[in-house]
């Protein structure tokens, strides 16, 4: 196991209508989230392309954090924003760390310590304004950490998810990103059509070594799945 800093942007959204605002915009099922408990989602566009691949955290029953990769909050503040009229939630940036701990064998007891959040891969992520890194674990490095999210199939934004260029099918993450039984919420057609008619995405994204021996992911187009 090893611990490291996993650069994140983290808005809040509080209000009597943060709830039921965030549940109309986003992929998942919020309602099921009792506080404390976290889960992934995408943020699309009405076309069902992705904006922001995000974790939404429930901290309190009228407020909710939102986290992304570094560099996409403000995007993901103004893709909130932009339905939100006559809603009284309100939207601001939060100034937290998170420190992302890896290489737990999933087949044994660990107990998550107080802020901690679902994470991909085996481990879990530390999220707040200003956690402590645990005690016991050794340090990592962020290549350290780029391995593990390779080795779980893990899409990042900025890399392989540009907004407004991936669907989510493509990205193989949809199992613990959406919710097939949620009330509507834009994209939601072409992610329901796709489920419905059980169309296959174009392309999918793997786990390929190449020929240097290093692992990386890339989108592999339909064709080549079936060769």
């Amino acid at each position: 196991m090893f611990w490291c800093e996993y650069p994140r942007d983290a808005v809040r959204v509080h209000g009597p209508d943060a709830a039921s605002y965030l549940q109309s915009q986003v992929s998942q099922d919020l309602r099921p989230l009792g506080v404390g408990q976290s889960a992934w989602t995408f943020i699309l566009q009405p076309t069902g392309k992705v904006d922001v691949l995000a974790r939404v955290w429930r901290v309190g029953e009228e407020e909710l954090v939102l986290d992304t990769d570094a560099g996409f909050g403000e995007e993901m503040t103004a893709r909130l924003n932009r339905f939100r009229i006559r809603v009284k939630a309100q939207i601001e940036p939060l100034d937290w760390r998170c420190i992302a701990v890896r290489g737990a064998d999933s087949s044994s007891d660990v107990e998550l310590p107080e802020g901690a959040v679902v994470a991909w891969g085996a481990g879990y992520d530390l999220l707040g304004e200003a956690p402590a890194a645990p005690a016991g674990i050794p340090p990592g490095s962020a290549e350290d950490l780029h391995a593990a999210r390779v080795d779980a199939v893990w899409p990042a934004m900025g890399s392989e998810i540009v907004p407004g260029e991936v669907i989510p099918a493509e990205t193989g993450i949809t199992a613990v990103a959406v919710s097939y039984t949620k009330g509507c919420y834009p994209g939601q057609e072409l992610v329901e059509r796709m489920d419905s008619r059980g169309a296959a995405p174009p392309r999918l994204l793997q786990r390929v070594v190449g020929d240097d021996g290093v692992p990386r992911l890339v989108y592999v187009g339909r064709r080549n799945l079936q060769d």
